[in-house]
């Protein structure tokens, strides 16, 4: 360890003792009464010495008042070189700053809200831009310059978007139309897969739903088909009693509204009555002498005792 080093951590007497300027510099540079006790110092270099006060400071717990000072080669005077807040150890810090486009979560957005897409968002793609070369991802074909005889169509000068009227039916800005490549962007690859893994979390054949249920939404009469790729893999449920009513679905999903979970049983008809038309029922309009509990002939033991 080489003597300046030496030097350098033993803090200068002068600097050391000159706790009451550094204080003064605190208190000048803070507001009133949040400079507290002196917490320490630490040797900076030869000659150079930072005092730390703690902070009063309100929603500042942990942070403290660093004051640095010194003074020149066989100087007796030392002098402020700077009075910062600085935070300590255990300082309560701001958590690290995040941008808003990384803070956004699925339901933030609200009325009157507007959420610009970056330029280069991974989601989007360029849609059909009428250029005689189309982008790779275009459904256009290549050369459509070559084909015109061929197909009796028509390759217009500029993107459809930007035509006055709809093109004509027949013509390949007209079926642009009609796929829906007039967009300026369209989802991309990755874009699909992102919205089919957020789609299948929630709808999807992993869910408590789907592996209780009867049968799978592929062959449920609830189920509306959607074009595209992803109708090769998902649908939207139209039962109004099913949890996922209005949702977008797997096709491997599936719940306890299943269009033939169960067949709901016919009210049961109760049997007609049978009358025999061939028989007589005898209906008396007396009752029978011995219908009763007290014979109608009179007993010799009861005639002896007196009964009547």
């Amino acid at each position: 360890m080489s003597a300046a080093t030496t030097r350098s951590r033993t803090p200068d007497r002068l600097c050391a003792e000159a706790i009451d300027l550094a204080r003064s510099a605190a208190e000048e540079a803070a507001a009133p009464g949040v400079v507290g006790e002196h917490t320490g110092m630490v040797s900076e270099g030869d000659r150079v010495v930072t005092h730390y006060f703690a902070c009063k400071e309100l929603g500042y717990r942990g942070w403290r008042w660093a004051v640095t000072v010194a003074r020149a080669s066989r100087a007796r005077v030392v002098t402020v070189d700077e009075a910062v807040l600085m935070p300590g150890p255990d300082a309560l810090l701001a958590p690290e700053w995040v941008p808003w486009s990384e803070r956004l979560r699925p339901g933030d957005l609200g009325p009157g809200d507007l959420l610009p897409t970056d330029a280069e968002d991974p989601r989007l793609e360029p849609g059909w831009s009428g250029e005689d070369e189309p982008p790779p991802n275009s459904a256009v074909l290549a050369g459509p310059a070559d084909v015109v005889d061929a197909e009796d169509a028509e390759v217009t000068a500029v993107p459809p978007a930007e035509l006055p009227v709809v093109p004509a039916r027949g013509t390949i800005a007209a079926l642009a139309e009609e796929l829906g490549l007039r967009r300026a962007r369209v989802l991309s690859r990755y874009g699909l897969r992102l919205a089919a893994e957020r789609w299948e979390e929630s709808f999807g054949p992993r869910t408590p739903m789907a592996q209780s249920a009867p049968a799978a939404c592929d062959s449920c009469g609830f189920l509306v088909p959607v074009g595209g790729s992803l109708g090769q893999a998902f649908g939207i449920c139209a039962n109004e009693f099913s949890p996922a009513d209005g949702r977008v679905v797997s096709l491997a999903y599936g719940c306890g509204g299943h269009s033939e979970a169960a067949v709901m049983p016919k009210t049961p008809q109760p049997a007609p009555p049978v009358i025999d038309e061939n028989r007589v029922d005898p209906f008396p309009l007396r009752p029978s002498p011995d219908s009763g509990s007290v014979p109608a002939e009179e007993d010799d033991t009861t005639t002896d005792l007196g009964h009547s």
